[in-house]
């Protein structure tokens, strides 16, 4: 193979990066809501997600080192980076928030945080419709489009839950020190939310800009 071989792309392997890594993120939020819907056996069910986590990042790490040795790319290398960035982000918050719960000794589940948990699990089954509708991108943006729109719509559905939550969080009467830990995961996962909008955000860019 002569090195502009080597250079020229294989044109599945961005699309096909970005498809596995959003199926980790959906494959770890919906472990994360299992796990606040069945608080037990908290340690492996954290390392579960932590393994997801790990596979992630074996995705990200790849489809960067082709973004430094591709000669051509589907769009701009930026946006390329961006979106694996920001999809990468999504998982790495959601296991933190697990990451939390396995490290300061939770006793029981605030119930508002399934809720949120489950915001993010639609958010991110979204975005793997979204994502996969890029290799078509010219076929038909505005299917990607809409999805992008529904993931914004879930986010705030996602910030108007946290605020409850939060609310919620301080009327009860919790200790301090269950406030503090409970703000924390809860502003983690409201976080994962956000980068999932994000990633919507890249896209409908990066769609609006190419097809």
């Amino acid at each position: 193979m002569t090195m502009f071989e080597k250079l020229m792309p294989k044109s599945d392997d961005f699309f096909s990066d970005f498809e596995a890594q959003a199926a980790t993120v959906v494959a770890g939020t919906k472990l994360l809501h299992d796990l606040l819907q069945d608080f037990t056996d908290v340690p492996a069910k954290c390392q579960a997600i932590k393994d997801i986590e790990h596979r992630a990042d074996d995705i990200t790490h790849r489809a960067f080192a082709r973004l430094h040795t591709q000669f051509i790319t589907p769009f701009d290398r930026t946006e390329i980076h961006r979106l694996l960035s920001r999809i990468d982000d999504v998982l790495d918050l959601a296991d933190a928030a697990a990451e939390r719960l396995g490290l300061y000794d939770i006793e029981s589940v605030l119930p508002e945080s399934r809720e949120l948990a489950a915001v993010l699990v639609a958010q991110s089954e979204k975005m793997v419709e979204a994502v996969k509708l890029l290799r078509t991108m010219k076929k038909d943006p505005r299917a990607i489009i809409e999805a992008c729109k529904e993931i914004n719509v879930l986010e705030n559905q996602a910030d108007t839950l946290t605020r409850k939550t939060m609310a919620m969080l301080f009327k009860r009467g919790n200790d301090p020190l269950t406030v503090m830990k409970w703000k924390e995961i809860i502003d983690l996962i409201e976080s994962a939310t956000d980068r999932v909008e994000d990633v919507a955000n890249v896209i409908e860019g990066v769609v609006l800009e190419h097809a």
